[in-house]
């Protein structure tokens, strides 16, 4: 069953569901409510590309980053340290919690094989203990606060091995910017998330180093604690991080350097600012790129076309046209609202070129956005209304967009009809010859031609079109060739004998059918049927002369076959004879005579009549002599026998 028949009945399993609890209310007065089902904790198994795996690697990012600031914050600024002791540790004992949680997890994912999910809890362990991550995700666990009773509380840095869980912060990342709606955007924020934490770790290393010197020795290093207006824990760091920014954004407004320490870190930090700056420029022009190869394959490329109209001289009029052509694109969408693509919001921009765009994508997934996109457009063409949801996938993806300008033709009276149109969106009027007067107004979910691409007899304007149709404004429509249709329904014939009974009922309406008399139909039907026949006889007829040629060629195999045993048997049939006839009289005497000794006299009759026969075998040997004639008196006697 395709995609289309199972949400159709997925929706009326639910309409069935949401009755029958309707019906239990009121018999009851109690609503019902459904069991959850029941999870088996024993055989749970996370799927790697589950909706609670993604929501998981998103906890993950709190108790690394909580490690990755806090760890260096508290082993430079000690009066941050001393004054939330127990905040941090608690905190770093819930993010160890949650590190062995998250082993738990790793041990029960699942992964593909051959596509299908592995779900046998012996293997994924298995599977877990013999990778590479067991390693380092054990070593991040390692129990170095018990160095906390050797080298003090106030420590941190023992648990600089929390750090060697990073790479489940980089696979977050990933899967996050695989399912943001704004990648580019998240990409950018994603940067400077990094940069922050490289301008902290910076400020923290520059406080550390200040101490390590002397609080306000110099200029260059942080000032002297003992000054109140520098003695806050917010002071501190502030100042710590804004001196850092400096450095690593190259303003150069930062004091000049006085100690070697002091040189040492400036040339680090402005190495790494070359580093820094370059990603920034980088990932900024990379997403100036997308986007700009976005909008290349979303809308055409105007200014190639603006080059191409000046080159050839095209007359002022028609280059109006294309320019109001493209704003109609760049200013409007079909639904009049906001277009969303990437990372902009790109206010009303309609999207030409759909066709390339979803090419990117299976032909599967091609088929389930185009159904969705428009089947509800399509459906709402009167032929095509109750036909298979299979046909109309399958003409969904052959619809082809079209755009027509105020007062374009779209087609005129009289012209061959080759494809049929559905209104989109716009508004198109059906006028006169003279092309003001107007006889109706075509709007939104309208269709016409279609008539003309389905070849039904007896139609009077015959595939011809019947009346004069322009667009008032800009109209966004859908075509369908006859030629895509005639193609699909070749595949589908119930299909096309009721559209085709529907255009006839639509003609009849419209009084374009010729009427044809009863027996000129039976007579169409007669012909058809006898052209069933034909059709049929034909292939009965090249059967059995097959078959009459396989019966020839077997006839003439055996009549060569009985003619050479004829040949080989010539001349044998009175040498048979007699050796019948003396068999007869040697058992005439054994009746008379009977006894032993007679018969051993009737033994040696029939040696004495073999030498007869091998005397009168002699003269016949001119088919050949010697033990050649031999053998082929005993193949011909050998053949004799096994008929008989």
């Amino acid at each position: 069953m395709n995609r289309w028949a199972e949400a159709i009945n997925l929706q009326r399993m639910r309409k069935d569901g949401k009755a029958r609890e309707e019906k239990a209310e009121g018999q009851n007065g109690v609503p019902t409510k459904e069991k959850p089902p029941k999870v088996n904790w024993r055989e749970w198994v996370i799927d790697p590309s589950g909706e609670f795996y993604y929501g998981w690697l998103q906890v993950m990012i709190f108790p690394i980053m909580y490690n990755w600031v806090i760890i260096i914050l508290r082993a430079c600024f000690f009066d941050i340290e001393l004054s939330y002791l127990e905040v941090w540790l608690t905190l770093d004992y819930i993010s160890d919690l949650i590190y062995v949680a998250d082993i738990v997890v790793k041990v029960n994912t699942g992964f593909l094989e051959q596509g299908l999910m592995v779900k046998d809890r012996a293997r994924l362990k298995k599977c877990y203990l013999h990778s590479s991550h067991v390693v380092w995700d054990v070593a991040s666990l390692v129990p170095t606060d018990l160095l906390y009773l050797k080298m003090g509380i106030h420590t941190p840095l023992v648990r600089l091995n929390r750090f060697l869980r990073s790479s489940r912060l980089s696979e977050a990342l990933d899967r996050m910017e695989t399912r943001t709606a704004y990648p580019n955007t998240f990409r950018i924020a994603k940067l400077m998330i990094l940069i922050f934490i490289l301008i902290h770790w910076n400020a923290c290393i520059y406080f550390a180093l200040s101490n390590y010197i002397g609080f306000g020795v110099d200029e260059w290093v942080y000032p002297n604690i003992s000054n109140p207006e520098f003695a806050s824990m917010r002071r501190q760091y502030f100042y710590s991080f804004w001196f850092s920014t400096l450095i690593l954004t190259t303003v150069g407004d930062t004091p000049q350097p006085c100690r070697e320490e002091e040189y040492l870190f400036m040339i680090a930090d402005l190495l790494i600012a070359v580093l820094v700056f370059a990603s920034v420029v980088g990932s900024v022009g990379n997403v100036v790129t997308n986007l700009r190869d976005r909008d290349n394959v979303f809308f055409p490329d105007h200014e190639l076309v603006k080059g191409y109209l000046r080159s050839q001289r095209i007359n002022k009029p028609l280059q109006g046209r294309v320019n109001s052509w493209y704003q109609h694109l760049h200013i409007n969408n079909p639904n009049g609202k906001a277009l969303v693509t990437g990372d902009l919001l790109l206010p009303n921009r309609k999207i030409t070129r759909e066709n390339e765009i979803l090419q990117q994508l299976p032909v599967t997934l091609q088929t389930a956005i185009a159904v969705s996109v428009h089947l509800p457009t399509l459906s709402k063409v009167t032929i095509f209304q109750n036909c298979e949801s299979s046909l109309l996938e399958e003409l969904v993806l052959k619809l082809t967009p079209q755009v027509y300008s105020p007062g374009e033709y779209v087609c005129r009276k009289g012209d061959v009809g080759h494809e049929m149109y559905i209104i989109k969106e716009g508004k198109l009027a059906v006028v006169a010859d003279d092309g003001v007067t107007q006889f109706a107004v075509l709007s939104d979910g309208n269709f016409f031609g279609e008539i003309s691409i389905l070849n039904i007899k007896g139609n009077k304007s015959g595939n011809r079109r019947t009346a004069n149709i322009r667009s008032i404004g800009h109209s966004d429509l859908f075509s369908l060739s006859k030629e895509d249709l005639m193609d699909t329904l070749s595949e589908f014939p119930a299909a096309k004998r009721l559209l085709e009974e529907k255009g006839r009922q639509i003609l009849t309406k419209m009084g374009m059918l010729e009427k044809t008399e009863e027996g000129e139909q039976e007579k169409e039907k007669t012909e058809d049927t006898l052209a069933r026949l034909e059709a049929g006889l034909e292939a009965l007829q090249t059967k059995l002369a097959r078959l009459v040629a396989e019966l020839e060629s077997s006839a003439r195999k055996m009549t060569g076959r009985v003619e050479r045993l004829e040949l080989q048997t010539e001349g044998w049939v009175g040498i048979v004879a007699e050796g019948a006839g003396s068999d007869v009289d040697g058992e005439a005497k054994r009746e008379r005579e009977g006894g032993d000794g007679e018969g051993e006299e009737e033994g040696e009759e029939p040696e004495e009549e073999g030498e007869v026969l091998e005397e009168k075998e002699e003269p016949e040997g001119e088919r050949g002599e010697g033990d050649g004639g031999e053998e082929e008196e005993d193949g011909v006697r050998k053949e004799m026998n096994e008929k008989e």
